[in-house]
């Protein structure tokens, strides 16, 4: 067990805060390829003809690929280091926006998407990590801001991308942005590295394991199963929305209709998803921060079931453009902490010396909510609405949510139960904390 030296406390933590920081930066620089990609389908689809299904096919491959090989990233982790891993990501970041700039096929974008979901991948897997290990006694607020990198990431280049989509073509914004965003990842790259015997200090009011679990005995839990169930639950509406904003936007026809906000004028899409990544980003260290005070499960219950009426309430009243951007806003506030909130739970169960293995297996949920996107589309083009579809997720939402209170606590309490016991049979006493 890692514990804090008093002598070196200073030290120590302007350490861990650069880890951080160089975190953050790395998730913002590939932060585009997710979060941006609403803006080039439009663009893409009135350039080639192509149908909105078959474009947003690369959307799924790439968070199919990001999100399956986050266990195989987090084994490298282990292996290799933060920072080795890190700067494959920025290579293979960088590289996939370039690919998309030369492709002239479908099968181009999807090459490029699964390029891009290596990479970001490795990103986004390595800083996840990072947090978990160097701020186990705040790891809700640690991951949430990293994961707020990601999140709100695109708040820099939403607006520059829509600007130049207007005056040049898609292929050189690909092109520019690719170059930008590899580069920046890069550099940062070269500040990480891993925590140090001595250098990391647990929580006093959160529960969590003494016990390092591996991979093997995490699946053999049925603590893990139940968050896999939760976060597939939950991730599947946010993604859609992520994917598909710009689509609803438009199919409820408040894509062009201009707001007035009396000393400036938006059009509203542009306007909620800028608005809907500053929440993002606020929402994963906000509800992190919020977890490491009152639980894991309470705060699961309020943000799911929030997200689970907010989606309802856009499908409901999104015809109005001012309701279309605030609902927007608090569909993505209340999704944007399943990655704080996910992660931490699963380094406070199953301890923190291969939670990149652990935590990689159970991020794969976006990757199955992901193969809904595409099945999205196709509902609301049999149905003529996005109304069936925003139901289900919401159904989705709500389940999730009370499953966080009538399920996963009395199962984590179980858990953590037991490993005292066990650990009180072998030392005599029953470590601190849990």
């Amino acid at each position: 067990m890692a514990s804090s030296q008093s002598g070196g406390v200073a030290q120590v933590s302007a350490n861990r805060w650069l880890q951080l920081i160089a975190g953050v930066v790395c998730m913002v620089a590939a932060a585009n390829i997710q979060y941006s990609w609403t803006l080039f389908v439009p663009e893409i689809q009135n350039a080639n003809g192509w149908s909105r299904a078959s474009i947003q096919v690369a959307f799924t491959v790439f968070v199919v690929v990001q999100t399956w090989l986050s266990p195989v990233q987090g084994y490298f982790i282990d292996k290799y280091g933060p920072r080795a891993v890190v700067l494959v990501g920025g290579l293979f970041t960088g590289l996939s926006w370039i690919v998309n700039s030369y492709a002239t096929s479908l099968t181009g974008f999807y090459v490029g998407a699964a390029i891009g979901g290596i990479g970001v991948g490795c990103v986004y897997s390595t800083c996840v990590n990072s947090a978990l290990r160097w701020f186990p006694d705040k790891r809700g607020l640690a991951v949430g801001l990293t994961a707020a990198g990601y999140g709100s990431g695109t708040v820099l280049t939403i607006m520059p991308i829509a600007n130049m989509l207007k005056t040049t073509s898609y292929s050189d914004v690909f092109f520019l942005f690719g170059c930008i965003q590899g580069l920046v990842i890069l550099l940062a790259a070269g500040f990480l590295r891993a925590p140090q015997k001595g250098e990391v200090v647990f929580s006093s009011t959160v529960a969590q394991s003494r016990r390092d679990y591996t991979l093997t005995e995490a699946l053999k839990t049925p603590v893990f199963w139940v968050m896999l169930f939760m976060f597939i639950c939950t991730v599947t509406g946010g993604l859609m929305a992520v994917a598909q904003l710009g689509v609803i936007a438009e199919d409820l026809g408040v894509k062009h209709v201009q707001v007035n906000l009396y000393f400036f004028a938006m059009a509203a899409l542009p306007f909620a998803l800028m608005l809907d990544r500053i929440l993002n980003g606020i929402s994963r260290p906000l509800f992190g921060w919020i977890s490491d005070h009152i639980g894991r499960e309470k705060t699961m219950f309020f943000a799911f079931a929030m997200e689970g009426i907010g989606i309802v309430a856009l499908g409901t009243f999104g015809h109005n453009p001012w309701a279309f951007i605030i609902l927007s806003g608090i569909v993505f506030l209340a999704w944007g902490e399943v990655y704080s909130l996910f992660s931490a739970t699963a380094a406070d169960t199953f301890g923190s010396a291969h939670v990149g293995k652990i935590y990689g297996v159970l991020y794969t949920a976006k990757g199955f909510a992901a193969l809904l996107v595409p099945v999205a589309n196709l509902i609301m083009e049999a149905t003529g609405s996005w109304a069936v579809v925003l139901y289900i997720v919401a159904a989705m939402d709500l389940t999730a949510a009370f499953s966080a209170l009538f399920i996963l606590k009395p199962l984590l309490a179980r858990h953590h139960r037991l490993n005292a016991e066990a650990a009180a049979r072998t030392t005599g006493q029953v470590p601190a904390g849990v």
